[in-house]
């Protein structure tokens, strides 16, 4: 990687930190910020807005994520990079999976979340547990039913996979 490279990843990553200290300075939400680039231009931004939205999906790489969607009219960002300011928690990582970033840049880990009450661990704990074992029950119910509208998918010759 060449120094302007390195340079650009730099202001990208600042960029993600600036925007984390701004949500906490106009007190709109945790200490969170996220950029998605392609091809060296920023086309997502997004912060923590968890309770000024009353949304506790508004995480700043959701947001980040939902705004570059619009802006490059997809749902694959596979020739995208992410910026944020924290490692991602296990609901923004599997988003960043389910949009197909290419890359995770990150700066505060988390353990350091975990420091000032952000603690992601215990859903991480709670993933590979059997359903039976979670904190929060889970019951299955009307499968059957539920099942024909997966055939229902399966068999469209029309749909748009993701």
């Amino acid at each position: 990687m060449n120094s302007t490279d390195k340079q650009k990843k730099f202001e990208f990553m600042r960029r993600a930190i600036a925007l984390s200290k701004n949500n906490v300075v106009a007190l709109n939400g945790g200490p969170f910020g996220a950029v998605i680039v392609k091809d060296n231009v920023i086309v997502g931004e997004g912060w923590n807005k968890v309770t000024t939205n009353n949304d506790p999906t508004a995480h700043a790489e959701v947001e980040a994520i939902r705004q570059a969607c619009q802006k490059l009219s997809t749902f694959n960002l596979e020739d995208c990079e992410i910026y944020t300011s924290c490692e991602p928690c296990p609901m923004c990582l599997s988003a960043i999976y389910w949009a197909r970033i290419g890359k995770i840049y990150y700066a505060n880990t988390k353990v350091d979340a975990a420091e000032i009450h952000f603690d992601d661990d215990f859903i991480y704990q709670e993933i590979p547990k059997a359903l039976d074992k979670r904190k929060i029950p889970m019951e299955g119910m009307l499968r059957d039913e539920a099942l024909t509208v997966f055939k229902l998918w399966s068999t469209k010759v029309d749909k748009i996979s993701y």
